[in-house]
């Protein structure tokens, strides 16, 4: 992730939480925030609900690759925070794809495509 770092202060996710705007699908919950930092910021959270580490892990790889793959999508300046839900554990890649593309297109986090160029 080239623009992008993570995001580890507890306090800057109850910020988020508390702040941020969210938009939610079966898969997850994503919650942003503008900053005016050259960079993003992602932190990813996997509750216990999900199970136990092997599966949080899994979820946290997939949730990090599909940020990855789509970050030349996104626009950069923003706190970001992914909280996977628990049909995440099941979901097909392609399904959770096309949530997370949705979910930050409707939360204005996607370039438009003129401003790709």
């Amino acid at each position: 992730m080239k623009h992008t770092v993570s995001l580890k202060q507890n306090h800057e996710f109850r910020r988020l939480y508390h702040k941020g705007k969210s938009a939610v699908s079966p898969y997850f919950a994503i919650y942003c925030r503008r900053t005016g930092r050259p960079q993003s910021r992602l932190g990813i959270t996997t509750g216990v609900k999900l199970g136990h580490a092997v599966k949080r892990n899994f979820v946290r790889r997939r949730i990090r690759e599909l940020y990855r793959t789509h970050e030349s999508q996104f626009l950069p300046g923003y706190d970001i925070v992914v909280v996977a839900r628990t049909r995440a554990i099941f979901g097909r890649y392609a399904d959770l794809e096309r949530s997370f593309l949705q979910l930050m297109k409707k939360l204005g986090l996607t370039l438009q495509e003129e401003d790709r160029g």
